[in-house]
């Protein structure tokens, strides 16, 4: 599959890269499995920050609000129980609580070949032949991006970890820059364009090939 390919100057390449159809062609009957790893890659990484206090845990209430009998009111033995204003949080969060969803290794990478697809689909999928910043500045990053048209958010899949690049990248809000093995389905579907490195490519294959 031949999609859009530029140098590293960012001018159209004169041969268009091609793409593993397994990967980047497939049709997408539902997206079920992608809404699963998009929403698991969320949950995963929520932290349990939120935490109440019960009623034994509530400062005061030792004393009994009122006599038990002969008041005609209802009995009460503390003033934290959870229905007064000032009480405890009977069903509140603890900070225990598991957010975690799980997903099988082929699940993950079938959502991913089915994320691909999808943005190919669309035409947010590009490969540039080679991207490096010799002085890691900023300006050259942003006047690369805008030559190729990337005008809105674009993830750079990478082969392997690069200072330089994404040193340059840093301080372009909507510019992020990953390898081709922590590439996810997160990530292509937040994406507007998911701007490919030719060597990285092998790596991707590699990784979501076909089952055998």
């Amino acid at each position: 599959m031949a999609v859009p390919t530029f140098t590293n100057t960012g001018s159209k390449a004169t041969v268009a890269a091609t793409l593993p159809k397994e990967i980047f062609g497939l049709t997408v009957g539902n997206h079920e499995l992608v809404k699963a790893a998009y929403v698991g890659y969320l949950a995963n990484g929520r932290t349990n920050n939120a935490v109440t206090k019960k009623r034994g845990e509530v400062r005061g209430g030792g004393k009994k609000p009122w006599r038990q009998k002969g008041t005609g009111r209802a009995r009460f033995g503390s003033s934290r129980n959870p229905i007064w204003r000032g009480g405890g949080i009977a069903f509140g969060p603890t900070g225990y609580e598991n957010y975690s969803m799980g997903l099988s290794t082929e699940a993950r990478r079938q959502s991913l070949r089915q994320a691909l697809s999808l943005k190919n689909t669309s035409g947010g999928i590009a490969v540039i032949e080679k991207i490096s910043f010799k002085d890691a500045k900023t300006k050259d990053a942003a006047k690369l991006l805008a030559k190729i048209d990337a005008k809105r958010s674009v993830v750079i899949v990478v082969a392997a970890p690069d200072a330089n690049l994404a040193k340059a990248m840093n301080n372009l809000p909507k510019a992020t820059v990953i390898t081709a093995s922590r590439l996810s389905t997160f990530h292509v579907m937040n994406a507007d364009m998911v701007l490919i490195v030719s060597d990285a490519i092998a790596n991707l294959t590699t990784r979501l090939g076909a089952k055998k």
